[in-house]
């Protein structure tokens, strides 16, 4: 009898505690997940077919990082309360945020807008018009924010996660050999490693680490108002998303090792990996990599510029936040319009050049996210900001090294960009 009581109490708490983790993840699936966006897409399905496995690897630290960044950005949230941007400005002052925010949202306008254009070659691929896709998918975020709230918006995030089993499935229609990606995992054989590579080296690093995730993420959890004695289960938030989005991208790079990088097809693009697939993986592992791209595209469109919204109005002290009204957070309300707008138009002109505006975002991306990174260290080392919450000394050892091997890689980008 004592058995079974102890066991019903025992399952008791193994319900609560589900139900618990359940209330309190969200943003760190949904940051993580989402920049897997039409950029990232394209980076992924062109590492794949050019490289195939050797730089697979990869992955693993780039996980790690990840996990160890976002951690920062919820504790903050948890422990303050505030958004990254309103610590910024509390610490460093008015004009240094100014800007700091000012380029960063000069590379998100970019960011935005390549996401309109990975939605439109999505549509394309289905024989639907860029004319008629990109203003209806914008008027269909825009009232997702405006008319929405947090909870809603956050329910709809994470229903486009779960799409991104999309890429999966594609990979397992495939029918990779899996040991062959084991050893490329955790096994790799860096001699076969060319100077070629560089630049995808980089560029993989660059898109799975973007400033915008930083604000994101914590202006999230401040909206959520998870409370600090549930850190640990928003830390799992965190590992699961980052996690999540490591086998999404395993899996964009096995589509396209096994297919095109095997047939010796060379791509430029997310829209080409997809329409490449169809005469070579069958047309059911086509369609799903174009589901999951246009997917991707739809959701990175509304996120961006909602994360743009909520960094900008912390910045400068304004009012934020999806449930409040217009009326409360006109500024707010304004540059999420303002950037829905604006990104869909420029995706609509004529012979405007996409690429260039993406390369010249992520050059900014590229330059801004070592400087978002000693931000968010240093205030997570603050004993005034974190009281009992800050980061122990080898904590920082990694996460100012992997600063500094992210501002290494963006050098070398730069010179790969402009001097090679």
């Amino acid at each position: 009898m004592k058995n079974e009581i102890k066991q019903a109490n025992t399952f008791k708490r193994s319900i609560k505690r589900t139900l618990l983790l359940l209330s309190i993840v969200g943003p760190g699936i949904i940051t993580a997940n989402i920049d897997n966006d039409a950029g990232g897409i394209a980076t992924y399905s062109i590492a794949g077919a050019h490289t195939g496995y050797r730089l697979l690897w990869l992955l693993l630290p780039i996980t790690i990082a990840l996990i160890l960044i976002q951690e920062m950005g919820t504790r903050l949230a948890i422990v303050t309360g505030k958004g990254l941007a309103d610590l910024i400005r509390e610490k460093y002052g008015l004009k240094i945020t100014f800007y700091t925010l000012a380029l960063c949202l000069i590379a998100d306008l970019g960011n935005i807008t390549a996401e309109f254009a990975g939605l439109a070659s999505a549509s394309e691929i289905f024989g639907l018009s860029r004319y008629i896709a990109v203003p209806v998918c914008a008027l269909l975020i825009w009232p997702l924010v405006i008319k929405g709230n947090y909870k809603m918006v956050e329910r709809i995030f994470i229903f486009g996660c779960f799409v991104y089993v999309s890429y999966i499935i594609s990979g397992v229609i495939i029918g990779p050999e899996w040991d062959i990606i084991g050893k490329s995992l955790f096994a790799p054989n860096f001699s076969q490693i060319t100077k070629s590579d560089m630049p995808l080296i980089i560029g993989l690093i660059g898109t799975s680490i973007a400033p915008w995730m930083q604000f994101y993420v914590q202006a999230a959890v401040v909206e959520k108002g998870t409370d600090v004695k549930h850190l640990n289960y928003a830390r799992l938030d965190v590992v699961i998303g980052c996690i999540s989005m490591s086998i999404v991208t395993l899996f964009i790079i096995i589509c396209c090792a096994e297919t095109l990088f095997k047939n010796n097809i060379s791509i430029s693009s997310a829209k080409d990996a997809a329409l490449a697939l169809a005469p070579l993986a069958g047309k059911y592992s086509s369609i799903l990599f174009a589901i999951g791209l246009f997917n991707a595209s739809i959701f990175a469109a509304a996120l961006l510029p909602l994360a743009a919204s909520y960094y900008v109005c912390e910045g400068m002290g304004w009012e934020s936040g999806v449930d409040k009204s217009f009326k409360e957070a006109p500024n707010f309300f304004t540059i999420f319009t303002f950037l829905i707008i604006v990104a869909a138009g420029m995706t609509l002109i004529p012979h405007i050049n996409l690429f260039n505006i993406l390369i010249w975002s992520q050059v900014i991306n590229g330059l801004l996210i070592p400087v978002i990174l000693l931000y968010i260290t240093n205030l997570c080392s603050d004993p005034d900001v974190m009281g009992d919450y800050t980061n122990g000394p080898l904590y920082n050892l990694f996460c100012y090294s992997f600063t500094a091997c992210m501002l290494i890689a963006n050098i070398a980008m730069l010179y790969y960009e402009f001097f090679r």
